[in-house]
């Protein structure tokens, strides 16, 4: 691993590995060149940063928003969210993982941007994806998710003070004249995760059903192991031109992001 990070270094990659090394997680006679199958690193500008909340400008329409969520089996995790902005509108996937960086999220759209938030979009029911929601119902700003989020949600426990708008596995909003999908592909690090998808930057928001390079296998306990690696082939092949990949948690990069949650499940990429 230390060979592996040095020559990263060399190259002036910067990558966080998180977990357990990958050579516990990948077998010995299945590893693949992390450095071959990576991008190089993306530019990106932080544009807000609290204690709360970290903003990230990576392309002309969309930032990353790094909000943190305490765990018993992990710590302290950095949870990552897409923005997609446009003419004056922002679509988020994810809410930040609390009130406060919520909140901070919506005065970034409004007070810095100036603009407003037309669409919230978790990509699955857990915490991280919803924790800060009802700050956004609060602004009556619509929440859009699948049918199967919604009843895993209702079955949490969560009550919405504010209609939700329901799609099954495909929704297409419009920004100006920029389209946002979100997409569902099938199950993985839980039954109802989607991703979303930006075709004018050419990225893609993975949610926790995408690691980044080097992570380990989380949190499983509403994963679907076994349809994890298709699920992401689908993805794949659909978009195999994707320049950038958001993961759930740490690092973006490029399609190589997808080759490794592939290996990390046992799939061929």
């Amino acid at each position: 691993m230390n060979l592996i990070c040095t020559f990263l270094l060399a190259l002036g990659l910067t990558f966080t590995f998180t977990d357990l090394s990958i050579s516990k997680h990948l077998p010995q006679t299945d590893k693949f060149s992390i450095e071959s199958k990576t991008t190089l690193p993306i530019d990106t500008t932080v544009v807000y940063q609290t204690e709360h909340l970290i903003v990230k400008k990576i392309t002309d329409h969309i930032y990353v928003h790094v909000s943190y969520l305490n765990t018993d089996d992990f710590g302290k995790v950095g949870c990552n969210g897409m923005l997609v902005f446009n003419n004056g509108e922002g679509v988020i996937f994810d809410s930040p993982t609390d009130n406060q960086s919520a909140e901070e999220l919506i005065k970034f759209v409004t007070h810095t941007l100036k603009g407003e938030i037309t669409a919230i979009i978790p990509t699955h029911f857990h915490d991280d994806c919803v924790g800060g929601i009802e700050k956004f119902e609060a602004q009556n700003i619509p929440t859009y998710a699948t049918k199967r989020t919604i009843e895993f949600l209702k079955k949490n426990g969560q009550k919405f003070s504010q209609p939700v708008h329901s799609f099954d596995d495909h929704l297409t909003l419009k920004i100006g004249t920029l389209e946002v999908r979100a997409e569902y592909f099938g199950q993985g690090h839980t039954k109802d995760n989607i991703v979303g998808y930006v075709p004018s930057d050419n990225v893609i928001f993975g949610g926790c059903l995408i690691k980044e390079i080097g992570a380990g296998k989380g949190f499983l306990g509403d994963a679907n192991i076994e349809q994890w690696p298709t699920t992401v082939e689908k993805l794949k092949s659909k978009y195999p031109e994707v320049k950038i990949v958001i993961p759930g948690h740490g690092q973006l990069g490029g399609i190589g992001l997808l080759d490794y949650t592939i290996k990390l499940f046992g799939g061929k990429s």
